[in-house]
């Protein structure tokens, strides 16, 4: 079961899962531009941004997250997001393992550990840095599917300046970003029941062949099936 709603985190969404048993079928976690700070009883992790569908193999049990939004997390973790691209990773390697004790025993005491997991993410955010301001922008035209080249120009950066910030920030370069947005585009039309030929026009694919491409590469599966799809 999964369930999520809004965080108090700008943009931010809070999440609980519990994995069922081993052996029972678990859908994948999809490439979407976000990185996650993760909770599982006793451990606090961070999944880095994928670039392919990731499998959970984790222990049974239940979960909570805080997904960020597209590239905002580096600031909030003190990482660049390139470091941890396709890699769910200990916080403790990220920060002093002290401290992550202490907030691992503190979420897992608490009633509610998604709330308590929020706090943390909401404290740290408080501390850092603010993202990088034309993050939100860049987001915003690739979504919108803006080329990368006319989204460098908009924002008055170089090809090459935009796709340093886009490593830092999202864990890969403009154009896979872009790839991935679009997928995410794709699957949202679809699973409101747009036909696939008119979600791969809507979407921004060249035809439904080159959704096809994409979501096997991506999801590492046939759109059907991911869908549900006879």
């Amino acid at each position: 079961m999964y369930v999520e709603r809004a965080s108090r985190l700008a943009g931010a969404v809070v999440w609980s899962r519990v994995l069922p048993g081993r052996g029972s079928a678990v859908g994948p976690v999809l490439p979407d531009g976000c990185m996650d700070l993760l909770w599982t009883e006793g451990r606090l992790l961070v999944a880095g941004p994928d670039t392919r569908a990731y499998v959970p193999e984790g222990v049974p049990g239940g979960w909570a997250g805080v997904r960020f939004y597209p590239g905002t997390a580096p600031a909030v973790l003190g990482v660049p997001a390139h470091e941890l691209r396709d890699r769910r990773v200990e916080l403790a390697d990220l920060w002093p393992a002290s401290r992550v004790r202490r907030l691992t025993g503190r979420v897992d005491g608490a009633a509610d550990p998604v709330s308590a997991l929020e706090e943390v993410a909401l404290e740290r955010a408080a501390d850092a840095e603010p993202p990088d301001p034309l993050l939100r922008g860049m987001v915003a035209a690739l979504d919108s599917g803006r080329p990368v080249a006319a989204t460098a120009d908009e924002l008055g950066l170089s090809a090459r300046q935009l796709h340093r910030r886009s490593l830092v920030a999202f864990g890969y370069g403009p154009k896979t970003l872009a790839r991935v947005l679009r997928l995410q585009r794709a699957l949202a039309l679809a699973r409101d029941g747009v036909p696939l030929a008119e979600t791969a026009a809507r979407a921004g694919f060249a035809d439904q062949a080159h959704l096809a491409r994409d979501v096997r590469e991506l999801a590492g599966m046939p759109a059907r099936e991911l869908l549900g799809l006879r």
